[in-house]
């Protein structure tokens, strides 16, 4: 039986390698995931969404098209969960709300679509918070169900932290890819504003919104947001650009090694002990390829400009939901869009000038690294009833629209994992994937005792 084979699903490559040459099939990877899914999601509850029976059927097509002898797709056969703030022809898309609750798409967004094409099995979709905001959801941290999985990407970070798929999609308008994935321990890539379409998926704040992956490594992340590269005339923050080669990239070696610059950034005093500790351990063990380097002083008004920003936007956007049922929103959004309804014209319009100033600080970092080194978060994830943790080291690099990706090189005492957050170039996505990659192997095959 199909389900008797042990397939581990930590390494999308060697599952994509594997169902290339035909020694693993579609259904055999899919009843993998399946049968992770019956041990896990009872504590965990990463889904919002999940028939099996729609994924053996998927799984089931995508071998008899194998065998019809046709080309197949780069993510041929590999499991993948959506957020549910996605849209998914006929499968409920409820976008955490019980507003929507019902709610079924008539038609794919687009990256749906692209997971299609490319062949991917579609898993269910997985749980997201009200509105991708704060209030927190129902999934619990797969290191410890008495810690937040974080937000807003809840359900994708801790579908691939408890091995239910090697890769999910998640979206971040603050910090909702990268917090996520540092507490649960995935690796969480946050692309370049603008890379990937929008369409079909809910919109908080357009300027910031931006959708990315949580994977089991960095490999895994570049295969998946590789297919969801690409131009959408329907959102104007797309535009054409040549196809990424972010897997081939991230899987070459750096023609030097890569330099560091360690950013504290104006927030250092909300990262706890166990942060501070390990920053200071990890930047001795780079030695001369990591430098410190302090920001400008207009840096420390970012948060505020993008909290000026997202409210506002939020605002408009969720007019409806607040037509419709203010009352049933949590008090956290009733908060914000009335803290977005209060904001200026004046104040809005000039906190859209920030980007372009915070930029023309950040090129002259990068002229002299290749990508800067910070905190995923203030420190591991809280208690579960504290929330879903604080935003604050990843919205200044979603304000800025630069690719962020964290991948899980720390843990506290007690076990819980936090990642290390390096920051890229615009538009250098492919570049800050190999760089990343070099550090997990850096710190994994060095003992920071020495």
């Amino acid at each position: 039986m199909a389900a008797e084979r042990t397939i581990p699903l930590g390494d999308a490559v060697a599952l994509r390698d594997g169902l290339v040459r035909g020694s693993l099939r579609a259904v055999e990877v899919t009843e993998a995931a399946l049968a992770r899914i019956r041990e896990r999601e009872p504590a965990v509850a990463a889904w919002a969404w999940h028939d099996p029976d729609f994924a053996r059927h998927q799984a089931k097509a995508l071998d008899d098209f194998r065998a019809s002898g046709r080309p197949i797709g780069p993510l041929h056969g590999l499991p993948v969960g959506i957020k549910d703030i996605i849209d998914t022809v006929r499968i409920p898309t409820e976008n955490g709300t019980a507003i929507d609750r019902g709610r079924v798409p008539v038609a794919d967004a687009a990256v749906v679509e692209k997971l299609k094409a490319a062949g991917a099995v579609i898993m269910g979709k997985t749980v997201t918070t009200e509105l991708a905001l704060f209030a927190p959801s129902k999934t619990r941290n797969p290191v410890d169900p008495e810690r937040s999985p974080g937000g807003s990407s809840a359900g994708s970070a801790a579908a691939v932290a408890a091995g239910m798929v090697p890769f999910a999609i998640g979206s971040q308008t603050a910090g909702s890819v990268i917090r996520p994935a540092s507490f649960c321990g995935t690796v969480g890539f946050k692309p370049t504003f603008g890379c990937i379409s929008r369409r079909g998926v809910l919109a908080q704040a357009p300027s910031l919104d931006t959708l990315g992956v949580l994977a089991s490594d960095v490999a895994a992340a570049a295969m998946l947001a590789e297919v969801l590269f690409g131009h959408d005339p329907n959102d104007p923050a797309t535009a054409p650009a040549p196809p990424p080669r972010l897997l081939d990239t991230a899987l070459s070696e750096p023609p030097l090694p890569p330099v560091f610059a360690f950013v504290r950034t104006p927030y250092w005093d909300r990262a706890d002990d166990s942060v501070r500790t390990a920053f200071e351990e990890l930047v001795a063990l780079l030695g001369d390829q990591c430098f410190a380097v302090e920001l400008p002083a207009v840096f420390a008004e970012a948060d505020t400009i993008r909290q000026r920003i997202q409210f506002a936007e939020l605002a408009k956007c969720y007019y409806g939901y607040a037509r419709r049922g203010f009352d049933l929103l949590s008090p956290e959004m009733q908060g914000a869009i009335e803290r977005g309804n209060a904001t200026s014209a004046r104040d809005y319009i000039a906190a859209l000038d920030w980007a372009a100033v915070l930029n023309a600080g950040l090129d002259e970092i990068f002229q002299r690294c290749d990508a800067i080194l910070t905190p995923a978060a203030p420190g591991p994830a809280p208690a579960f009833a504290e929330g879903t943790g604080d935003p604050v080291f990843n919205a200044l690099w979603t304000l800025c629209r630069t690719p962020a990706v964290t991948v899980p090189v720390f843990e506290t005492e007690a076990g819980l994992p936090m990642g290390a957050q390096l920051v890229g170039r615009r538009g250098d996505d492919g570049r800050l994937l190999r760089t990343a990659r070099w550090l997990a192997n850096f710190v994994t095959t060095r003992n920071p005792e020495e």
